[in-house]
């Protein structure tokens, strides 16, 4: 397979004159400019709010609102200008994407001239993202979540120049979703061959928000690319913890693949990987890990501090007719890439840990390059080593990233040998030693040395524990102790679990102990976060009247934080000011505690206590740029040289957006951040500034961001208690308007109290309260925004879900879709919906196909509705139109969505071919065993096949070929490398072809096993699997379904018997 090198160059912008004489004299230098590539646009994100409540994404909730959702991508590419910042020294160059997350588009390894990591030759998303488009190459920077929500959103950008000639080119933004914020810098120094990345991530919120890290590095993917990680490794997990196996060589079934009996297992070897795959290291005491092309002998070691970065993580779309599907959807020249992914606080996915409110953490990871060496078996932040004993020889390799001068000390049982070396980046020190007697790298210790000290060593390892994996926990009923009830709720929220809810365990740890104060505080939080004011009001007061009863003073200030937040909601500053103020009693909670009051001061023209608060904030907190803003503000009322401190924290951090708006000089990307940095004004007691912004806000216009101007003229309403700004407001473009959080909540109320009939305020807070899934409420309200006069057709749709979902309503969900359709014309989207809503309302397959085609819709736009579509044809007889379809569209599936289109191209072909004279319809059925490329899709090993093969090998055996019917039913009959698993309906055509060759007895295996099947499906809940990692299940509908179990169930139990007939 061809590597890197092979790929046509990326030409640069020239450097301008001074940084290319700043490069010529060993510094580092730094430039933008356009770079120009073929790139496949994303079509517009759909008019209408994502309500994901049943999406499993990355093992964690797929909730994508209030970002808008693109769900297509260009079928053919343009070439376009892409902004590149380029950051380059005598050793690497590096090549920065701000418009895709702030991604590192491509690395090169000036050494050998090739690319350290995988490059791709295009732009070509696929809809892998968590709000659809995602591009494979480079390196991304997973935060707060996997995938970056904002990964193919454009980020903030600023370049830092040290007097040391360091460049870091910082990129940030504020996550879409929660609003934390996360900065990264990709630093070069003059005097260093790794790239290193520094990372800034703040929780500028008021509650603990769970987040991961994982610095995702795509690699090539040959014959000769290898994964390294170090020799302690002996396990690894699947997402979850799920499932464990052995490293390297797999002991057991991985991913549903039988990889004891394949004639090799290695895990670390991409041609042994035959499905899409994820491990992650279970235990290692070396904070290094990599991947090496042993034909080019050029590889790379990611570095870091193992007590904050223990991830360590391999994923592959696998060496099969998947993996080369999603390579093709991804690239032009379908190269497929690995990922080698570097988790900071965390070692799995999902595994998040938390940030407090107003916390910031820092953090930094190191790559760099290492030539001819092989893989290494140690490395340290400045150097790898390879240690090899092979035909009575000690081969040693050393490859680093600085200069130096140092010595190898290389302990052999009874004696040692002391090496001097000269450590250069690009060139690396090879030595051998006679090792007679020595049989393998443990009987050796092996030591780098610089200026007489270790920086290296290797040894040989510890044994690791045995690792732990994961269980599902109990229904919350059968939870006998408090303690259990709120850990699995608390591991339940932070990791974003996303189909089983903490409410019914948080109400369970209540149930044991009513007075519980953990469980009450645990709610009041629940609440709060949901907006449900008053619930949390009462739950706090449940929590004080225990933690106060024998002691005034809790342990924790979370108690009082808490009460200051509603408090301050309340619009009761000073209360608000002293539940801060106790709150700050404990250190945990005094960056807060001097935040929230030193806003309430402010609001109560408190100047000179607000000046104290933030300094003290200051004091905590330094680098907090809240605190530096709240400095500034307070600084301007009291007289003192607020300027000055301004100018600081500006250049402390030059990305904080409300810093940034203090200075004037707030001109974000996004501009959702126009109407935070409004709010956050206005609580900081700046009505004016506030208003000034979200003038801004107003003014910005849609984008695939969002769009604040509604909003942004409800908040200047009630700042002004102007009813021009709530006109304004309802004649403002609505288009991916999606208000989500308290404070736009709280602004949409005051609108609807001003003007109870403002059907544009009440579709707002609908469509909030629907994202924040408080669905009655969002029921009542869309209700409301109807009988007020609303034709907004994402109102109209918004109730329908609402109907459906809260109230079980699915009559009224129909009438509202069918308002919508009136309303907007037959947009392809809502004609989808509306047919799934018809399927779950029991409407028949040809009266849906006839309502389908009467709509008037363009029923081939969207993927999803091509393929219901198709299916129907299939239903109705008409085959041969569907795969006409089938034939000439090419498709686009989401990850994890695979199957969709391949079923119902199978049951087309086998529909076609029972019409066909048989030589005709072995060779439809053959052709297609193989998926074709246009569907966008490639079958995995465990695909059901059975009844395509069978329908083949029974054509081959009418048109007189025996031996290839023998073969197909054969082929049926083999599970290939895929690892036992539950039966289902297609393997009533397994059971078939045993008895076309002959095998009853293992016929009459199957039909039992579909017995079985059966039974397990009817006992088991009606749940998702708790482990699952990826249900791209975008259907808004969250209606179960026992009748269609039961129909599976009874299918099941009818194919065992038609099997047993049949014999």
């Amino acid at each position: 397979m061809p590597t890197s090198a092979s790929i046509e160059p990326l030409v640069l912008p020239t450097p301008p004159a001074d940084e290319a004489a700043v490069l010529d004299a060993g510094g580092v230098a730094c430039w933008s400019g356009d770079v120009r590539m073929r790139t496949y646009e994303p079509a517009e994100p759909d008019r209408f709010p994502a309500f994901f409540d049943r999406r499993v994404y990355q093992g964690s909730d797929g909730r994508v609102y209030p970002l808008p959702f693109t769900d297509r991508i260009a079928a053919e590419g343009v070439d376009r200008d892409w902004r590149a910042v380029v950051v380059e020294n005598r050793w690497l160059r590096v090549v920065v994407l701000p418009a895709l997350g702030g991604r590192i588009h491509a690395v090169l390894d000036k050494t050998s001239g090739a690319d350290l990591f995988y490059r791709n030759g295009v732009i070509k998303p696929a809809l892998v993202g968590l709000a659809g488009p995602w591009v494979s190459g480079g390196v991304e920077f997973n935060w707060p979540q996997h995938h970056r929500p904002g990964t193919y959103l454009p980020v903030e950008t600023s370049v830092q120049r040290d007097d040391d000639g360091t460049v870091t080119v910082w990129q940030g933004d504020v996550d879409p979703l929660q609003r934390m914020r996360g900065t990264h810098g990709v630093r070069l120094r003059p005097d260093s061959a790794a790239l290193e990345v520094v990372a800034r991530l703040q929780n500028r919120t008021d509650e603990p928000q769970s987040f991961l890290w994982w610095a995702n590095v795509a690699t090539e993917a040959h014959a000769h690319y290898r994964s390294f990680f170090p020799d302690d490794v002996r396990h690894v997990a699947d997402h979850a913890r799920r499932a464990i196996t052995a490293f390297p060589t797999a002991d057991r079934p991985y991913y549903g693949v039988d990889y004891p009996n394949r004639a090799s297992a290695r895990l670390d070897d991409y041609a042994d990987i035959p499905v899409p795959t994820s491990y992650m290291v279970t235990g290692t005491a070396d904070p290094f890990f990599g991947g090496y092309d042993h034909a080019a002998g050029v590889g790379f070691v990611h570095w870091a501090d193992h007590d904050l970065s223990p991830g360590k993580k391999q994923w592959t779309w696998g060496h099969g007719e998947l993996g080369r599907a999603w390579d093709r959807q991804l690239s032009d020249d379908g190269r497929p890439y690995l990922e080698l992914m570097a988790g900071v606080f965390t070692d799995n996915q999902p595994d998040f840990s938390w940030l407090a409110p107003g916390e910031t953490r820092t953090f930094a990871q190191r790559w760099f390059p290492i030539h001819a060496i092989g893989a290494p078996q140690q490395a340290s932040r400045d150097a790898a080593l390879s240690v090899e004993v092979a035909e009575g020889e000690l081969r040693l390799g050393v490859a680093a990233s600085r200069i130096a001068e140092g010595e190898l000390l290389v302990v052999l049982p009874g004696r040692e040998h002391r090496l001097p070396v000269r450590l250069e980046p690009g060139r690396p020190v090879q030595r051998s030693l006679p090792a007679p007697g020595v049989a393998s790298r443990d009987d050796v210790r092996v030591e780098l040395l610089v200026d007489g000290a270790p920086v290296l060593v290797w040894a040989r390892h510890d044994e690791q524990p045995t690792p732990w994996s994961a269980t599902a926990p109990p229904e919350p009923a059968a939870i006998d102790g408090v303690d259990e009830a709120l850990l699995t709720a608390q591991h339940l929220v932070q990791n974003r679990h996303p189909t089983r809810s903490a409410l019914p365990y948080l109400e369970r740890a209540l149930a044991l102990d009513p007075q519980d104060s953990r469980a009450h505080l645990a709610l009041a939080e629940y609440r709060h976060r949901r907006g449900e004011l008053d619930a949390a009001r009462e739950h706090l007061d449940a929590a004080e009247a225990r933690l106060t009863r024998r002691n005034l003073n809790p342990r924790t200030g979370e108690l009082h934080h808490r009460r200051a937040l509603l408090l301050e909601r309340a619009g009761d500053d000073r209360g608000a000011r002293a539940a801060f103020v106790k709150s700050g009693w404990d250190t945990g909670y005094a960056l807060p505690a001097r935040l929230g009051a030193a806003r309430a001061h402010l609001r109560l023209g408190e100047a000179p206590e607000a000046l104290e608060q933030a300094r003290a904030a200051v004091a905590v907190d330094p680098a907090n740029p809240a605190a530096r803003a709240l400095l500034v503000l307070a600084l301007r009322r009291t007289g003192g040289d607020a300027a000055a401190e301004l100018a600081a924290a500006r250049a402390a951090d030059p990305l904080d957006p409300l810093l940034a708006a203090l200075d004037d000089d707030l001109h974000p990307l996004d501009p959702r951040t126009l109407l935070l940095v409004a709010f956050e004004l206005e609580r900081s007691g700046e009505p004016e500034l506030a208003v000034r912004w979200a003038a801004g806000a107003a003014q910005a216009g849609a984008s695939a961001f969002g769009n604040p101007a509604p909003l942004a003229h409800y908040l200047r309403a009630r700042i002004l208690d102007d009813p021009a700004e709530r006109a304004a407001a309802r004649a403002a473009d609505r288009r991916w308007a999606f208000p989500d959080g308290l404070d736009e909540e709280g602004v949409l109320r005051d609108a609807i109290a001003a003007e109870p009939h403002d059907h544009v305020a009440l579709g707002l807070l609908g469509q909030l309260l629907l994202g924040a899934r408080r669905g009655d409420e969002a029921a009542t309200v869309l209700d409301a925004a109807v009988a007020a006069g609303s034709d907004d057709p994402v109102v109209l749709r918004s109730a329908a879900i609402a109907a459906v979902n809260a109230r079980g309503d699915l009559d009224r969900g129909d009438a509202l879709l069918a308002a919508a359709i009136a309303s907007a014309g037959p947009m392809p989207r809502l004609v989808f919906e509306r047919d799934q809503l018809a399927r779950l309302r029991g409407v028949g397959p040809f009266e849906r196909l006839a309502a389908l085609e009467a709509s008037g819709a363009a029923l081939h736009e969207r993927d999803d509705l091509t393929v219901v579509h198709l299916g129907l044809l299939v239903d109705a007889g008409r085959a041969e139109e569907a795969l006409t379809v089938l034939e000439r569209r090419r498709f686009q599936p989401f990850e994890g969505g695979e199957g969709q289109v391949l079923a119902v191209f199978d049951r087309a072909s086998l529909a076609v071919a029972a019409g066909l004279d048989p030589i005709g319809a072995a060779a439809l059925l053959d052709a297609g065993l193989t998926a074709p490329e246009q569907l966008g899709e490639g079958r995995h090993p465990g695909d059901p096949i059975a009844e395509r093969l069978v329908a083949a090998g029974d054509a081959h055996a009418a048109a007189g070929d025996a031996d290839a019917a023998r073969e197909r039913w054969r082929r049926a009959t083999v599970r290939l490398d895929v690892a036992p698993r539950p039966a289902r309906e297609d393997d009533h055509w397994v059971g078939l072809a045993h008895l076309r060759l002959g095998e009853r007895r293992e016929a009459e295996a199957v039909w039992a096993d579909l017995d079985r099947a059966a039974d397990e499906l009817e006992a088991a809940p009606l749940a998702p699997d708790y482990f699952a990692t990826s249900l791209p299940e975008l259907l808004l509908f969250s209606v179960d379904d026992p009748v269609g179990r039961s129909e599976r169930v009874a299918r099941l139990r009818e194919l065992a018997g038609l099997g047993r007939s049949a014999a």
